[in-house]
Formats: structure tokens, sequence, C-alpha cells
């Protein structure tokens, strides 16, 4: 039988990624990073060379690739993610398997950004960053994010079957254009689990759209991926030249905080690989190295999804219908260093504005970082949105975003990273748990697989 072109290792699918790669692409990404705080402190305020009007000319423009650079990604995020979890749902051929890998990938998350946001909290309680940001002109410097915030309050008890109802898209096209990818997400689900209901044959045509879908979503994503360098470039130039050095020096101690809490999350990550995973840890850092350079880059778990899955399935060898099915679930649910950065971050503003936390703000906290961290967008600056619901609910002035606002690009990088390794733990564990029923899996006949037709 003639194989289908589409059903091919994503070797195959991401040959104009692997290029990039073997171009040095991360290489020039970290130097336009490097050029991009030195022209950044130039244009900034700090040496006052540029008159304010000029610099906000000069910055904008820069600035355009990284915004192409982000409307690419944007634009693919949702054909990718619905694509890749529809292939990996239907591709399966052993449903048994299937909910397995759910409940494990359930546990695996739950479990991680639970502890991720505690990491978050302890390290702002222990190293108490808010006490070195000084109390006079934060009532002014709050004005500027004002706007940003969302009021969001935490449902009740008797609101919550509202709230879980809600989550199953009534419209899947309006979900997509509002990009509100948990719905995204189990419409994509209900849609791969009723092809594996119906006969492999009948459903083959759909199966194959799906990976011509899945093929040209990766090719924008190579094109966009060309940009990387410039958009780093502009971005960051714009970044520093906005709020000056001085300000990011004043947040050196949330930063350090944040910053050694995910460097916590990510040594968890690790720990779990070794004692439930299915590589060694030296073995996993090899082959991710350069995935994990390219998503604190980019600052995007979407952008690096196809690499995510070419990593994963052919240099970690773990099986496809584990890859297809994880990778693009995880870079939207799995999102335990965001959880972690809100932790840190509402404290933080907590001792800035000198609000007082107990027991129960500290369980609110928690909570609504998991629920909040679950259907957020796989791309640049979804922590600060999500954080605006965490703190209205703990009576912090959402104002108080602007305050993070300096630092949250070099964080973002940092956290995605995390995220992006915490996507191929998960795979690494799914492996290793599953790899007793393979033996089953190869035989089972209850039901072919769509990638078998």
């Amino acid at each position: 039988m003639r194989p289908n072109p589409y059903l091919q290792p994503l070797k195959f699918l991401s040959s104009r990624l692997d290029r990039l790669i073997e171009g040095r692409l991360w290489l020039k990404v970290l130097i336009a990073l490097g050029l991009g705080i030195v022209l950044g402190l130039l244009l900034g305020p700090d040496l006052g060379l540029f008159k304010p009007a000029v610099v906000e000319t000069i910055t904008s423009w820069l600035a355009l690739p990284g915004q192409l650079f982000l409307a690419l990604i944007q634009m693919v995020v949702v054909p990718l993610v619905i694509a890749s979890i529809v292939r990996g749902l239907a591709s399966n051929n052993n449903p048994e398997a299937l909910k397995k890998i759910g409940l494990i990938a359930l546990v695996f998350m739950v479990f991680t950004t639970v502890a991720a946001t505690a990491i978050g909290i302890g390290l702002a309680e222990t190293l108490h960053p808010g006490t070195y940001i000084p109390a006079e002109g934060i009532t002014e410097l709050g004005h500027a994010a004002a706007t940003q915030a969302h009021n969001t309050q935490f449902p009740s008890l008797a609101q919550i079957p509202d709230k879980a109802i809600s989550l199953l898209p009534k419209n899947p096209l309006a979900s997509m254009v509002s990009g509100e990818m948990l719905q995204v997400i189990l419409f994509a689900a209900v849609l791969g689990a009723a092809m594996l209901s119906i006969p492999a044959k009948q459903a083959q045509p759909l199966f194959d759209l799906f990976g011509a879908l899945q093929d040209v979503s990766i090719r924008v994503v190579s094109w966009a991926m060309r940009l990387a360098p410039l958009a780093v470039l502009g971005l960051i130039t714009k970044l520093v030249a906005t709020v000056g050095i001085n300000v990011l020096a004043g947040m050196a101690i949330y930063v350090l905080t944040v910053v050694l809490g995910l460097v916590c999350l990510a040594l968890l990550y690790l720990l779990i690989v070794k004692v439930a995973g299915s590589h060694q840890i030296k073995t996993l850092l090899h082959h991710t190295k350069e995935l994990l350079l390219l998503a604190f880059s980019t600052s995007s778990s979407a952008a690096v999804m196809p690499l995510s899955l070419q990593i994963t399935e052919n240099n970690l060898n773990i099986r496809p219908g584990i890859a297809r099915f994880l990778i693009p679930l995880g870079a939207t649910v799995n999102m335990a260093g965001t959880a972690l950065y809100q932790g840190a971050a509402t404290v933080f503003l907590a001792q800035v504005f000198q609000v007082d936390l107990d027991l129960t703000s500290y369980a609110f906290i928690i909570t609504m970082a998991v629920a909040a961290s679950i259907g957020s967008p796989a791309t640049p600056g979804a922590g600060i949105i999500i954080l605006s619901m965490v703190l209205e609910g703990v009576g912090i002035p959402a104002a108080g975003i602007a305050l993070l606002l300096g630092v949250d690009r070099i964080l973002d990088m940092c956290r995605t990273a995390v995220n992006v390794l915490g996507d191929v733990a998960l795979c690494s564990v799914a492996e290793k748990w599953l790899a007793d029923d393979e033996e089953n899996n190869s035989t089972a006949d209850s039901h072919p697989s769509i990638a078998d037709a």
C-alpha cells in the first residue's frame, strides 16, 4: 500500500526548520538580544542622546519585524493546535492507551503547576523583593497599566457548573477567532475522538486534510522564524529604550526571585524525568538544548511547537501518538512556569502596596494560577493578562502591573523555556508509563487506526 505523505515522520514536515537550526538561528537570535540591549541603552533616557519623539519613532520602526513575527505566530496557533491534536488522537490505535495518556497528563500538569505556584510564593516570601522598591512614585506608575486590568472575579460555588459548561464551545469558529484556546483544544479533542469512532476509511480524507493543514502551518512558522533575530533586536531595543536601565536595575531582586524559582522548577522537571521518565537527563538536555534556546529567544511555545514535535518524536524516540497529542496540548495547558511567575509577582506586588495576605489568599492564588494557566495563549505576554485576574481576587491594585512591564519580556523568555522543558518531560513520562503496554498496543485490533487505513 502506498504510504500517505502526511504520515511521514515530522522531520520531513519540519525540513525548513531544520535548515534554520543548521544555520545557527539560535545564535543569531542571542546576538540580536545583546545588540538590542546596547542599542536600547544608546537610545534610552539614561544617556539622553536623542529626543523622546525621535526615540519613539526609531524604536517603533525597529519593532516592526517583531510585531510581524508575533502576528504570523498568532495567525497559525489555532490551525496548528487543532491539526496536531486531532491527528494525535486519530492516529492512536489503542483507546485505552489514549485514556492513560490523558490521565498521566492531567496528574503531571496539576502537580507541577501547584508545586510551581508554591515555589514562587515561597521564594517571594523569603527574599521579600517588594521591599526594595521605593514607595514614592508607585501611584503614578500604576496609572500606566490601569486599562490593562481585567476585572475577573473568582466564580462562586454555585457558578462553577455554568463555568464548566461554558468551556465547551457552542460556536467553535467564534472560539477560534477570539483566541479561546481551551475551547479550541476541547473542540479538537472531541473531533479527534469522533474520528476514532467511525470507520477508518471514512475518516481518512479528514485525517489527510488535517495533515495538509499541519504542514502548511509549519511552513508559515518557518517563515516567521526567519524574522526571529530582527524581531528580538527590535523588541528588546524598544523595551530598554522605553523604561531605561534604572528601572530594570531596581527590579533586579524581583527578577532574581522569579529566575531562581524557574531554575527550581526546571530541576523538578529533570528529577521527574529521572524517576519516572524514559530518558537519561544528559540525553534529554543534549537533544533539547537548541529547542530551549529558541524558546527562550522567541518567548513563544507556539513558535517552537514544530521543533518540539520533531525532537520528541525523532530524536527522543517518543511514539507519535504521544508526542502529537501532548506537545500541542502542553503548549497551551502545561504552563507551570507561568503559574510560578504569577505566584511570585502577586506576593511581590502585595509587598509593594503593603497588602497583607493570609492563608486563604495564598490558597486563592494557587487555585487561580492553576485555573488561569489552562487555556492561556501560547504567545508572548500572556502572563501579564493572566496575572491581572489573580491580583483582582486578593485585593491588590491591578494597576501595579505597570511595575512589571519593564522586565516582563525578560521573564517571559525564561518561563517559556521552562514551559517547553515541561512539555518534553511530560512526553518522556508518558512514554515510560506506556512502555509496558507496547506489546498490547501493537496487537490490539479492536479498533483499526486511521493511520493504518
